[in-house]
């Protein structure tokens, strides 16, 4: 582990990035990862997460990406396949996978898409809510080359009002994705 944290700060490094953490990290948790307006985001965030000394985090991918070859690369990297047209309850599933685990981090772009989109999915929301397990903001700042774990975000009994926040947390402190012109909040 000690050389995947030094091989992914020097990545970091040569590529002009920091990565960092302004909190200490549950062993059970979601993070919520924005903008998402690049496949750049999935590497630079995985580098960043290794380079603080993270243990590999959980990811959600359309289950498209799970064929040969690259299932064999994105199931050990901590991937979960999604598939979009299922009836069942993704969210759920995750809630009960989180309850049953000792370690559980859930990385999730809410925008759930790297087109323009202001109608940011809730799933990151319930699911911290119904695990009773803490929600971070991750910041993964393009305009200023940094990568970060902001904060604890304290949800409510309103999810209207939490994402409403949530989003205007990246407003204020002005995250630039990668195509700045797709990063989207509520209008």
């Amino acid at each position: 582990m000690w050389f995947m944290k030094k091989l992914s700060k020097l990545i970091l490094k040569l590529a002009g990035w920091k990565a960092y953490s302004n909190v200490e990290v549950a062993p059970k948790c979601v993070f919520c990862v924005a903008p998402h307006t690049s496949n750049w985001d999935f590497w630079i965030g995985k580098l960043a997460y290794s380079s603080m000394g993270g243990v590999r985090p959980n990811f959600l991918i359309k289950k498209e990406w799970f064929r040969f070859p690259f299932n064999l690369f994105f199931g050990p990297m901590g991937g979960i396949p999604v598939n979009r047209g299922a009836k069942s309850s993704l969210t759920e599933a995750v809630i009960e996978e989180a309850k049953k685990l000792d370690r559980f981090q859930l990385a999730i772009t809410p925008e759930g898409t790297r087109s323009a989109n202001h109608e940011w999915k809730r799933g990151f929301y319930f699911i911290a809510k119904g695990a009773n397990i803490p929600l971070y903001i991750v910041a993964l700042d393009f305009g200023r080359k940094e990568a970060y774990i902001s904060h604890e975000y304290k949800l409510t009994d309103d999810p209207d009002a939490d994402l409403k926040a949530i989003q205007q947390w990246y407003i204020e402190h002005d995250i630039k994705g990668c195509h700045p012109e797709k990063f989207k909040t509520a209008e």
